[in-house]
């Protein structure tokens, strides 16, 4: 054990610096160290400093400015306003038309998304199991996704033209009864949910692809030993568990684009027949810049912002207890 011991000290002791020398250099390693710590820091902020700053005028400004705006009598170009707190809150919970509007969404939304998040699985299955031409159909599917819906709505409106339209002509040719399809209150909103799932459809397709390349093949060679031979029995113990995360990107995703719908309906119909197709953003934009009533739109998106965040948040948790992670 001598042998370990040097001048009468063990090594350890050696290292530790004692007296005023010893502090002295304790306390200036710690000067280095705190100094160090505040360039890193500084460093941090100087490269956030652009994102934040873009965050701030982007997305807190105009939060801040809609609310403000909400508790006013401000018209859209006028110089003047006076503050009226709650009247347009009270104004727009009172309105027909608003409510009109608030169920025409959730009706598309509740539309919309189940049919674009189904399709989108089926194909995307189907696609997955092709031995060809995967690239082609990817594409294809895409396509509505990446095209501009202002275009393409153009395209819908001569495809759904009461008298040489292609889908009434069809039905003519097979003797079946025709309808304006995008001037009858009955017809315009499930048409317009057709038109939002063709749009999203892609999307949902993209994103179940990537989750079905992510399931590794063993898992149903494992499944098939265990009997699950059947591909449905593969579906429900392999593929939809492992699906869970992109089930619930896809769903939060889809409800957001659907809430946000706002092109088809300025195109094809202008929120008509009556009420029948208008919707909260379409709501919001007539209020504020055709009839100049900005204050009550800035209300009018201020409840639709709350009805967003509730659903989804709802949304969300409905689906974070059903996801599996392993």
């Amino acid at each position: 054990m001598n042998d370990h011991i040097v001048g009468g000290k063990w090594p350890l002791q050696e290292t530790i610096p004692t007296g005023q020398s010893g502090n002295r250099r304790v306390e200036h390693h710690n000067l280095r160290l705190r100094a160090r710590g505040r360039r890193e820091m500084l460093v941090a902020w100087l490269l956030t400093a652009p994102a934040l700053i873009l965050l701030v005028a982007l997305f807190f400004l105009p939060v801040v400015g809609v609310f403000t705006i909400a508790v006013t009598d401000w018209q859209f170009g006028a110089s003047a306003l006076s503050f009226v707190g709650l009247a347009n809150f009270r104004e727009v919970l009172a309105d027909d038309g608003f409510h009109a509007s608030l169920m025409n969404t959730v009706v598309y939304v509740l539309t919309v998304l189940p049919g674009t998040v189904g399709l989108g699985l089926a194909i995307a299955l189907v696609i997955e199991s092709s031995k060809s031409f995967r690239s082609f159909y990817r594409a294809i599917h895409f396509l509505p996704y990446m095209a501009t819906l202002a275009a393409m709505a153009i395209a819908w409106e001569a495809l759904l033209h009461p008298t040489i339209g292609l889908v009434n002509q069809t039905l003519v040719g097979l003797g079946w009864p025709t309808a304006n399809w995008l001037r009858d209150e009955r017809t315009v909103l499930p048409v317009l949910a057709i038109i939002g799932i063709w749009q999203n459809l892609g999307f949902a397709m993209v994103l179940f692809l990537a989750g079905l390349k992510s399931i590794p093949q063993d898992l149903y060679d494992a499944a098939d030993l265990d009997g699950a031979d059947i591909w449905f029995d593969r579906l429900r113990i392999v593929t939809m568990p492992l699906l869970g995360p992109v089930f619930m990107f896809v769903f939060i995703v889809v409800a957001l684009n659907a809430f946000e719908s706002f092109d088809a309906v300025q195109i094809l119909t202008q929120g008509g027949p009556g009420h029948a197709s208008e919707m909260l953003l379409f709501t919001i934009y007539r209020e504020s810049f055709e009839f100049f009533r900005t204050g009550y739109g800035a209300s009018v998106a201020v409840v639709f912002l709350l009805v967003v965040v509730l659903l989804t948040m709802i949304q969300a948790s409905a689906m974070d207890r059903r996801v599996h992670y392993q």
